[in-house]
């Protein structure tokens, strides 16, 4: 996608966002694909890392939509600025027999309705269709249903715009499911932009995703993975050499104290961050635990407690925490950590919305109900102090702890 100098944008370059959450794929009651909670986790994400670009630009949330022709009007409206433009679908891809076109269900959309309910899928390919080569990206994160499966299988694959860069994911319809939450290919995929100091390309954040998604046997990739076998190859090569967080270089001379239990390597001057990394990937979750909390102490004697070093070993404890299911230790990490970066950068930095994300990510995934109540508390504050957050989040997040605080703690 184009990427414009600083100081080059004009309203001719106006840049656009367009989310789009259609049915949630569901099997033997459990969650395939939860489109609004994927809308949701990018909704926390900056347009200018999405686009890659630092043009001005709109975001457009259709998430419930039941009328395709809404749906229609918003992709036309986004296909006509003259900027970048990426646009994300995510949910379940469904088969009009009689018309013999794959659509994407809506809410509300059944079988016997899909030719009124959803949204054709050739319209997607013939909005974007015109577009200049270069300016467009799509994002899918899809679950074919029991009727699409056969189409894409006979077809080989999902038909995108020739004029756009399409990555993304098309799951089959046999694997069970799991629990109501941001799917494993969008969340690494949002993993990889948080974690990159740069934004990497699209075909590097799609190569990425698919290697560590652990995505169902005979998912469909697009593009294949056949095409990205060396990115792809890199990452699972690389996944014990990526820092968990990207962060500055701890001081050669450091020592591990002595209460460290997990292996340190020995090399003077070796970056710690790819050996708890590995360790964390590996299963060895309190061995991980204990020689990021053993570096932090260290960090935090040599730059102090509000330093961006020590933040940033928070952030690093908070992801390995969220890594071993710790949602109420990753919850606290992740907002303390917010609010270190808020007192010094802007609202809008795009390291503060990430501790964000990362906070209101790990407490919805909390089932502990005094410790939802406890924690929702400073998350509230957390998200108040963030004007270009999705206001949707914070209503959502208000709602549940209404629910919270009107239900007897069962603790």
């Amino acid at each position: 996608m184009h990427i414009d100098e600083p100081g080059q944008h004009s309203s001719q370059q106006r840049g656009h966002v367009l989310l789009i959450a259609g049915d949630a794929a569901v099997r033997r009651r459990a969650v395939q694909v939860a489109p609004s909670a994927n809308l949701a986790a990018l909704g926390l994400v900056p347009a200018s890392v999405l686009l890659n670009s630092h043009a001005p630009s709109d975001t457009t949330y259709l998430d419930g939509a039941r009328d395709p022709n809404t749906v229609l009007m918003r992709l036309r409206a986004a296909a006509a600025t003259p900027g970048p433009l990426l646009v994300y679908l995510s949910g379940r891809l469904t088969f009009d027999r009689r018309g013999r076109d794959l659509h994407l269900a809506l809410a509300g959309s059944t079988a016997f309705t899909v030719r009124y309910t959803a949204l054709p899928w050739e319209w997607l390919v013939t909005e974007l269709r015109p577009r200049p080569t270069g300016l467009t990206t799509v994002v899918l994160d899809l679950v074919a249903d029991k009727a699409a499966w056969p189409v894409l299988t006979e077809l080989g694959g999902l038909p995108v715009p020739a004029a756009a860069e399409t990555y993304g994911v098309v799951v089959p319809p046999a694997f069970t499911g799991g629990e109501n939450t941001v799917s494993s290919y969008t969340r690494h995929w949002i993993d990889q932009l948080r974690r990159n100091p740069t934004r990497p390309s699209g075909v590097k954040l799609h190569a990425f995703a698919v290697g560590a998604a652990a995505l169902p046997p005979g998912t469909m990739t697009l593009p294949a993975t056949r095409a990205l076998s060396a990115p792809a190859e890199h990452q699972q090569r690389g996944r014990v050499e990526e820092p968990v967080r990207s962060a500055h270089p701890v001081p050669a001379a450091a020592v591990v104290p002595a209460r460290a239990q997990a292996p340190v390597p020995a090399v003077p001057g070796q970056d710690p961050r790819p050996h708890i990394h590995a360790l964390a990937t590996s299963g060895r979750h309190h061995e991980a635990a204990t020689l990021a909390q053993a570096w932090e102490q260290h960090v935090l004697q040599i730059h102090g407690y509000t330093s961006p070093e020590a933040t940033e070993w928070a952030e690093i404890r908070a992801d390995l925490a969220r890594m071993a299911g710790n949602y109420r230790s990753a919850t606290q990490l992740w907002i303390g950590a917010g609010r270190s970066r808020l007192a010094r950068q802007s609202p809008d930095a795009p390291e503060v919305l990430a501790a964000a994300a990362g906070a209101l990510y790990c407490w919805t995934q909390l089932k502990d109900e005094a410790a939802a109540r406890e924690a929702g508390l400073e998350l509230l504050r957390l998200l108040d102090a963030l004007p270009s957050l999705e206001p949707r989040l914070l209503r959502l997040t208000r709602q549940r702890m209404e629910v919270l605080n009107g239900t007897p703690s069962q603790c």
